[in-house]
């Protein structure tokens, strides 16, 4: 049986791979910080309790050895170096969890492959997870250390809801005043439901073709953005009234929530899975975000305490509705 440690595990990705891993019979220990959450583990996890940047406390929880290792909290060069220090000769797969959006950005062509450049000149957080990426290459090559580099695209699961708003924009939809859709919504974009994701991914733990290599994992449901809004607002039962704002001009009203759309979201990411799919032959994404939508209206109104309305960015969405115009009915 495959033996395998997630740092971390109670993540919207991290929660569903656990949950994948048990079902096809793997050894699964995870070390969390204790707490619980809307993503429990299950039972069949093995549970360890320490602050994963915690390296003695890490060590000290960590027995034995295992076939695969998987970091889903690593964001820095600092923090990988620690954990491989840490795991040198205790692993025979490093998975490192890195992101689509250190691609090329935007993309000089899509779909995007493993081979498009990485270069976000936009996104803090993109730049770090190229770093950490720089690194494991180098120790794949002059330390033959057993690295697989995972990057994920946009994952979500019920609790998610894909705009930046959170659950206030739902909450706008349902009280019928116009919503922000950056660009004029008619860029790309591929969701994937986190139990699609991991279908993927567990096939890649302990396999021996994919050290050394990296991998994006993610849907072939392309849809564009007014369309992810109007599934949305189908789902909460209502229209769609939307306002189109440049993602400059959003930026220059709320810093971070622009780096996020300059540095990934503005522009269209279209995958080819090919890579992956030579590796997990019968992976297949099954979640059209439709159904997603759906799962996401309903588990937030399961429970009044889940429909939380952000003061800042119900403002701050009046502030762009009201500076840039009249909204378009998803109706026509």
């Amino acid at each position: 049986m495959l033996r395998v440690l997630f740092l971390g595990g109670t993540g919207v990705i991290s929660a569903a791979c656990a949950q994948r891993a048990v079902e096809v019979g793997l050894d699964v220990t995870a070390v969390t910080r204790g707490r619980t959450g809307s993503r429990p583990l299950p039972p069949q996890v093995h549970r360890l309790t320490a602050d994963v940047d915690d390296t003695r406390a890490l060590a000290e929880v960590l027995e034995g050895d295992f076939d695969a290792v998987v970091d889903w909290l690593a964001f820095t060069p600092e923090q990988v170096r620690a954990r491989t220090d840490l795991l040198h000769g205790r692993t025979g797969q490093y998975v490192f969890i890195s992101s689509a959006s250190a691609y090329q950005t935007p993309p000089s062509r899509v779909p995007i492959t493993e081979s498009t450049p990485l270069r976000n000149p936009f996104w803090a957080y993109s730049r770090d997870k190229i770093a950490c990426e720089d690194l494991l290459v180098r120790l794949s090559r002059e330390q033959d250390h057993p690295v697989t580099i995972v990057r994920p695209s946009h994952t979500y699961d019920r609790t998610l809801v894909p705009f930046d708003a959170g659950w206030t924009f739902v909450e706008r939809l349902r009280r019928g005043v116009p919503v922000v859709v950056h660009g004029d919504g008619t860029s790309l974009w591929t969701l994937t439901h986190a139990r699609d994701f991991a279908r993927g991914f567990v096939g890649l733990l302990g396999h021996p073709r994919t050290l050394g290599e990296a991998f994006h994992l993610t849907s072939d449901d392309v849809l564009t953005w007014d369309q992810i809004a109007e599934a949305l607002a189908r789902a909460a039962g209502v229209p769609a009234r939307i306002v189109h704002v440049t993602s400059d001009a959003i930026a220059a009203a709320d810093p971070e929530w622009g780096a996020g759309l300059l540095g990934d979201k503005a522009h269209s990411s279209v995958f080819d899975n090919r890579k992956v799919r030579s590796v997990v032959p019968d992976f297949v994404a099954t979640t059209p975000f439709e159904q997603g939508a759906r799962e996401i209206v309903a588990w937030h109104d399961e429970d009044p305490a889940r429909r939380v309305v952000d003061p800042r960015a119900d403002a701050l969405q009046d502030a762009l509705v009201q500076r840039y115009g009249l909204p378009r009915d998803a109706d026509g």
